[in-house]
Formats: structure tokens, C-alpha cells, sequence
């Protein structure tokens, strides 16, 4: 094994690590459907203070904050585009009380509970209470998958996440400040100057980045390719530059320059916000596996009984306290604040930052903030697991599920998708048909099946829909160029591989042939809307056929040589759609649902209209 002059492992051989542990973690999570922050806890806490193996303090030195700091900076310029103030003033009452109401509250109740329950001073208290508003939109997202609560619920606890994720991290930079300040001045009146000076200088040198950035790419300025490369050295830029005026002043200064770019309207948001996350998973990752690596079996060692009674507090008085004096007096009825008030898991954000801010108070000669950082793995693993085994449950006994069956999003209200949407309906799954002409939808409405009038890329759909509730999209208007650009933009939202879409009517000439990253993946026999559709007016209908140890995937075959399979449903209601070249397996007590001509002679299966075959 490569090790450095100084002992221990190869710097290079160390980031290499990192990111094998971080990115691995996550890819391993998704695959088990696990909170990946667990186990990028225990992975860090392994080859750290477990086996020895990786010591960030030995192996990059000098430059491990800096390292940090910059990382921490993005992830809350990240946090700053996220925010964007049309969205917040068009979302629900519940929502901006959680956030106008209730992280102020929850600012004080954490702050509380970590000087009288934790035993911290009231300078670390503060800046750690202000981080401790984030509830982690990373940890929540996949949390409402699994859980699939209903709309409302959802919206509040996803809202609430998103829009404190930014707050919470400006909250402890201000704290942050102060405390900087009254340790570092000379006197009040010049703690008050620097302070109003060092802020003054960050929201300023944040406005002009952001603005900067804003004009000169709407402005075309800057070509395609260096868009991004512009960006983050401009980031990098007022980061260093707010910094050296007054310590830590960075940080708020690239969450300023984040809101900015969030509100300007950029035609390129979407590509920039995208490559963005992606930096920003990478980045978290990263600062994760090393703020848990770093961590030594003493300051572990040091977790007691007050440890364990400050998350208990945090989740029994703080968390619940402020989201149910928020919520009071509002049409959200008392379910969901019980639901609300009762899950709060916290997220990477919240150690990134909250060890970096104790570092820095340890630094100032504060030494209570030297267990900022144990106590923030404390709370984020209770959290995470708490919430990650109870919020489906919970959820469940309050009657806030929308039920357990997958959604599909079907795009395109022709007699084709309306037929589609009644079958899967009829396997017990949520379907949601949706179409930008109001007259394609009055067949869906008459058959009672749930309808969207817009068009599902607006800003509108994007409020309204609660695409959380969904795992599947198929795109099957007659418009093959519509059918694409919605793929292929909605894709990064519900992974590409569940992501289907009709033929393209000219797909096969190499003329008109798009490259393979554009569109959905194709399903069924791989027909165009018009051929479809052609067939139903013909008297094709979907039909469902169980699958068992006497009735096997070759007697379907056999006994429908002409109907063409669709999907499976599995005995858990999991559904697969199947492509053109997908063969169908045998899988005892599933579903198949297949496309075929009407024939009420055979004696298995049933057709959608509800005669038995």
C-alpha cells in the first residue's frame, strides 16, 4: 500500500478512497433503498477512527480545511439556487409558516435543548441551533418515495426541506459572524463595525456575482462550454474574497450569489442547476467520508448519556414544538401536522457544516465546539433511521398513504392511452393521464381516470404535479417531437430507465433518426401512436393473464400468438414494462398485461372492459 513520507496513506491513494467510499455508499443505498448517509457513516467511521486507515489531518494536512471549506461553500451555493422565489410565493400557507413561523422557532428550541440538555455554551448552542433547521432535502426526497404519502403532506415536508436547507445554513453563518466578532474585536462598537462591514461586504459581493453571472450568460458573453467553468471560479472568487474581509463570511456570500442565479431566469438554469447537483453529490460524498474519517475514538468515546438525551429532546421537543405552533391556525388538518411535526430527519448539509463551524469555534478558543461535530452524527443517524423504518408506517396508521401500488404518468389523452390507464387501474396501480389539449382529455374524464390539463414541462405542472408520487413516465401524444423533448427533460427526474416513449413515426430513416440520449425507451412491439391507436378502433383491447405453475410464459405465448405483451405486474404490484426485444419470463403469481384482439373464448384472463376470456 502506497503511503506518503510522513506515514499513513498516499494523499492520491486517499482521494481515491473518499470517493470510492462516498459515491459507492450512495450507489449501494439506492441498490438496497437505504439511507446512503448511514452508510457513508459507517464507512468514514470503518477506515478512520476504526481500522486507521485513512486520517484526513495526516494525509492532506494544511490543506484539509480549506479542502472543506470550499466544498462546504458550493454545497450551500447549491442550497441557494434551489430557492426559487416564485415557487415560494406560489406554494401553500402550511408552507411558508414552516418557514417564516417555524425555523425561527426551531432556530431558539435547538438552541435551547443543546445549552440545557447538551451542556453547550451559548455561542456553540447558537450556531449549531441555526444549522440544526435543515431537515435534509437529500434525505427526505427518498424518504417520500418509499413512504408515498399523499399530496399535501408530502408537499409540506419536501418544501420545508428545500427552502430551510438554505435558511438553516444562513442562520448559522450569521451566528457564526457574531460570535467571530465579539471574540475578535476590541470592543462592542468596533464588534458591531466589523460585523455590519463583513456582512455588508458579503451580501454585496454576492448580489454582484450573481447579477455578473446573470447578465453576461443572458447576454451570451460566455460560450456553452465554459458556462460552467465560468461559474464555479467566479464562486471559488467571491468565496476568497468575502473571507478575507471577515472569517467564514464566504459562506454567506456564495448562498446570496446561489438566490440570485435561482431568480434571474437563466434559459440555461436547468443545465447549470443539474451539473451543479451532480458537483454537489460528489462534494458531499467527499466531506462526509472526511469529517467522519477525521473523527478520533476519544471525541467518540466522549458521547454519554447527555448525547443521547439531546437527540431524544431534539426529536421530542424541538422538532414538534415549533412545526405545531407553526401550523396552528391553518387549514392543515391535525393529521398532517402530527405527521410533519413528528419527522425530521437531518442530512448531510448538517454535518458538512456543522463540522466546519466547530472546527472554527474550537479555533476562536470556544472548546464546546469541538462536540458540535459528534453531536451532529449523533442526530443525523437517529434521525435518518428513526424516520427511514417509521415514516411509512406512521404515515399509514394517520391515513396519509396514497397507497403502496407504483404511479404511472402517462403523457397523451388518445383512446390508446385511455384503454392503457383503465388496465392499469384495474391491477390496482395510480395512473395519472395528462395532455396540454383540454378536448384530448374528454374520453380520460368520462372514464373516470385522473386527468392534468397543461403542459406537464411548466412551471405550473411543476407545482401542482407531485411527481414524488410516480416512478414511471410514458410520453404517447401524437406529437413525436413533443414525446421527446418530455423525455428526455423529465428523465433526470425519474431515472432514464423508467422513462418509455411511442416510436418516433420516422424513427427508421436515417434522416430523421435522433441519437440514443434523446427520448424514452421503447416498449410493447415498439408501434407509433397512429398504429396504436388504429388497432384500438379495430377492437384490440388490453388484457390481464396471472401466471402460475400449470399456466407458464410458453402456454401464453402459445395461446396468444398474436397479442402483444406490455407489462408484468409482480405479486408485490411492482410493475416492468417490457421493450420490443424483452422476452417474458416465467414468474408465478404475476400479471400480464398484453394488447391484443378480442377474444372472449379463451379461458384465461380478463379483458379490460371486465368480460372474462
Amino acid at each position: 500500500m502506497a503511503v506518503s513520507q510522513t506515514g499513513g496513506l498516499d494523499p492520491v491513494l486517499a482521494l481515491a478512497l473518499i470517493g470510492v467510499l462516498g459515491v459507492g455508499s450512495q450507489w449501494l443505498a439506492w441498490r438496497l433503498r437505504l439511507p446512503a448517509i448511514v452508510l457513508m457513516l459507517a464507512a468514514g467511521l470503518l477506515v478512520g477512527p476504526g481500522l486507521g486507515i485513512l486520517n484526513p489531518e495526516q494525509q492532506f494536512g494544511d490543506m484539509l480545511r480549506p479542502m472543506i471549506g470550499i466544498a462546504v461553500a458550493i454545497i450551500l451555493f447549491e442550497g441557494g439556487m434551489v430557492l426559487n422565489l416564485h415557487s415560494l410565493n406560489d406554494a401553500a400557507k402550511g408552507v411558508r409558516r414552516l418557514v417564516i413561523v417555524g425555523a425561527p422557532l426551531g432556530w431558539a428550541a435547538s438552541a435551547a435543548v443543546l445549552h440545557y440538555v447538551a451542556g453547550l455554551g451559548w455561542a456553540s448552542a447558537a450556531v449549531f441551533g441555526g444549522i440544526m433547521i435543515v431537515t435534509g432535502p437529500t434525505v427526505i426526497a427518498p424518504l417520500l418515495r418509499q413512504a408515498r404519502l399523499q399530496k399535501r403532506p408530502a408537499a409540506l415536508l419536501q418544501w420545508e426541506a428545500i427552502v430551510n436547507d438554505p435558511v438553516g445554513a444562513l442562520a448559522a453563518v450569521l451566528a457564526f459572524e457574531v460570535v467571530v466578532v465579539l471574540n475578535s474585536a476590541t470592543s462592542a462598537g468596533h464588534a458591531v463595525q466589523q460585523l455590519v462591514v463583513g456582512i455588508g461586504l458579503a451580501s454585496v459581493l454576492g448580489v454582484l456575482g450573481g447579477y455578473g453571472i446573470a447578465k453576461s450568460f443572458r447576454r451570451g458573453w460566455a460560450p456553452e462550454y465554459m458556462k460552467i467553468p465560468i461559474l464555479f471560479v467566479v464562486l471559488i472568487a467571491v468565496f476568497a474574497a468575502s473571507d478575507a474581509v471577515l472569517h467564514e463570511s464566504g459562506l454567506l456570500a456564495v448562498t446570496i450569489m446561489g438566490l440570485w442565479i435561482a431568480n434571474s431566469d437563466l434559459p440555461s438554469y436547468v443545465e447549470l442547476r443539474r451539473f451543479k447537483e451532480h458537483a454537489t453529490v460528489l462534494l458531499v460524498s467527499g466531506v462526509f467520508i472526511l469529517l467522519s474519517a477525521n473523527m478520533s475514538r476519544d471525541t467518540l468515546a466522549a458521547l454519554d448519556w447527555r448525547a443521547g438525551l439531546f437527540v431524544l429532546a431534539v426529536i421530542c421537543i424541538a422538532r414538534p414544538l415549533p412545526v405545531l405552533v407553526a401550523l396552528a391556525f391553518t387549514n392543515v388538518p391535525w393529521r398532517e401536522r402530527a405527521l410533519v411535526a413528528m419527522t425530521g430527519p437531518r442530512g448531510v448539509v448538517l454535518v458538512a457544516v456543522a463540522g466546519l463551524f466547530g472546527e472554527r469555534l474550537a479555533e476562536l478558543g470556544i472548546e464546546d465546539g469541538a462536540q458540535i461535530a459528534p453531536l451532529a452524527f449523533a442526530l443525523v443517524l437517529a434521525t435518518v433511521v428513526l424516520h427511514g423504518f417509521t415514516l411509512t408506517p406512521v404515515a399509514r396508521i394517520l391515513g396519509l398513504t396514497a397507497g403502496t401500488a407504483p404511479g404511472v404518468l402517462i403523457l397523451g389523452g388518445s383512446r390508446w392511452s385511455v384503454a392503457f390507464a383503465q388496465a392499469l387501474e384495474k391491477l390496482g396501480l395510480q395512473v395519472l393521464l395528462a395532455d396540454p389539449n383540454h378536448a384530448h382529455l374528454r374520453s380520460a374524464r368520462e372514464a373516470g381516470v385522473p386527468v392534468y390539463y397543461g403542459d406537464i414541462l411548466s412551471e405550473a405542472a411543476e407545482d401542482r404535479l407531485d411527481l414524488v408520487a410516480f416512478d414511471m413516465l410514458i410520453s404517447a401524444t401524437d406529437n413525436d417531437a413533443y414525446n421527446t423533448l418530455v423525455a428526455t427533460d423529465l428523465a433526470p427526474e425519474f431515472g432514464r430507465s423508467n422513462v418509455f416513449q411511442l416510436r418516433r413515426v420516422r424513427e427508421k430513416s436515417t434522416r430523421h433518426a435522433l441519437p440514443v440520449t434523446l427520448g424514452g425507451r421503447p416498449f410493447g412491439a415498439d408501434e407509433t401512436f397512429f398504429e396504436l391507436n388504429a388497432k384500438i378502433a379495430e377492437g384490440w383491447t388490453f388484457r390481464s393473464t396471472n401466471l402460475t405453475e400449470e399456466f407458464s410464459a410458453d402456454d401464453w405465448r402459445a395461446e396468444h400468438p398474436d397479442a402483444i405483451p406490455i407489462a408484468v405486474v409482480g405479486k408485490g404490484g411492482g410493475l416492468r414494462l417490457l421493450g420490443p426485444d424483452d422476452k417474458l419470463r416465467d414468474v408465478t403469481g404475476a400479471q400480464v398485461l398484453s394488447f391484443g384482439p378480442k377474444r372472449p373464448d379463451l379461458p384465461n384472463g380478463t379483458d379490460i372492459d371486465g368480460e372474462d376470456g
